[in-house]
């Protein structure tokens, strides 16, 4: 009887089958097991980043910026005249003595008193100005960045010179101006700003208009100061800001000191929670003081004009006011400070109706005003009207 045996090649087949198998199968499994792992979610993830920022979020941080400012731009006649060379304007000599300083601030703001409806429309001369758009191309290269345009001179030539100085203003980058817009929508717009990640709002507002009539359904043209329209303004975009800042054309010609009205309005913005009040109009310097946490600048004076030189030399002295606003963030609290509030009076020289030039009191010496240092103690007094104790205000 014939007897079957397993070939021995078929039994070494039938073993490395066997540990395929298993191989498979431990495969299998550990695909199986690492496939039905539950994915992690997007919370779960990032939770040592969010316990990373959030230790970032308690460090205690500090931001600053520092802000000068000057007043009146009030281009006369004899002032274009001088600017006028070769066939074209250029004011940057006028102010040039400025630039080096003005351009070392974040924020930089004077008042464009009369406005820049450009020649195509003529330029012209007091009662009723209009002005060449290369003042404000000098204003700007000397490191102005912040504008007022609501004065008493901003309807001198009709709705046209208003919308050229705002299609001027539009086009200049990084240039922030308030008190006169083009449309409705543009003057109700509330405008945020912000520097150093310090937030900030800038509103602009002019006593009147000398009697010239702003066209009917187009008040936009120029901010005209109410306090419920300053009410309105200034809560629909204090909650959003770190500072506030008003410009205020305002007060009374010629004199430095404040009127009623003027300290009435400045108690009321400061109730309303402005942080800064910076004025001009009255065309000479007044006293620079605080309302509880509110700095308030009555009236900076003339930058550059060609108001004549009494006496006094009233009109021919203008001030710059410096600041540094610091914001300081603990504990989830943050603190805005208005502190290093440093005045420095200007001189505005020409002769004979010519060579126009601002210069600082720090740089005069006799040959541009003989009582120069007199000059500067009289208005000294002037501006430091206030205690000096109260130099830095905290708001909360």
């Amino acid at each position: 009887m014939a007897t079957k045996r397993k070939n021995k090649k078929d039994k070494d087949v039938l073993t490395i089958f066997g540990i395929l198998t298993i191989i498979v199968i431990i495969v299998v499994a550990f695909i199986y097991a690492t496939v039905n792992q539950p994915i992690p979610t997007k919370d779960e993830k990032s939770i040592a980043n969010d316990e990373t920022k959030e230790e970032e979020i308690k460090e205690d941080k500090t931001y600053s910026l520092n802000m000068i400012m000057v007043g009146d731009a009030l281009i006369h006649s004899s002032v274009y005249k001088d600017a006028y060379k070769d066939g074209k304007y250029d004011f940057t000599g006028q102010i040039a003595l400025l630039k080096p300083i003005i351009s070392k601030y974040d924020l930089a703001f004077y008042n464009q008193e009369t406005i820049l409806g450009g020649t195509e429309i003529g330029v012209s001369d007091y009662p009723t100005f209009n002005s060449p758009y290369e003042v404000g191309d000098a204003m700007i290269d000397a490191g102005f960045n912040m504008v007022s345009l609501a004065t008493n001179h901003t309807m001198d030539r009709g709705e046209q010179a208003v919308l050229n100085s705002c299609e001027y203003w539009s086009k200049q980058e990084n240039v922030v101006t308030a008190g006169s817009y083009c449309s409705k929508e543009d003057r109700e717009k509330v405008n945020v700003y912000e520097k150093n990640n310090i937030k900030y709002a800038f509103l602009a507002y002019t006593f009147g208009t000398n009697g010239i009539p702003i066209p009917s359904g187009k008040d936009y043209l120029v901010n005209v100061y109410d306090d419920a329209t300053a009410k309105e303004d200034i809560e629909a975009v204090k909650d959003k800001v770190d500072v506030v800042i008003v410009s205020m054309h305002w007060g009374e010609e010629y004199t430095n000191t404040p009127t009623a009205k003027q300290k009435q309005q400045a108690q009321y913005l400061a109730d309303l929670g402005v942080d800064i009040i910076i004025g001009h109009h009255p065309h000479v310097v007044e006293p620079v003081t605080w309302i509880d946490d509110t700095l308030v600048i009555y009236s900076l004076g003339n930058m550059i004009s060609a108001q004549y030189q009494d006496d006094n030399y009233n009109k021919m002295v203008g001030l710059m006011t410096s600041l540094t606003i610091t914001k300081d963030i603990k504990d989830d609290n943050t603190t805005i400070t208005i502190n290093n509030v440093n005045n420095e009076l200007i001189y505005n020289y020409y002769k004979n109706w010519r060579n126009f030039k601002v210069i600082p009191f720090s740089q005069l010496t006799e040959e541009y005003l003989s009582n120069y240092k007199d000059i500067y103690e009289r208005y000294s007094k002037v501006v430091k009207m206030y205690d000096e104790d109260m130099k830095v205000a905290a708001l909360s």
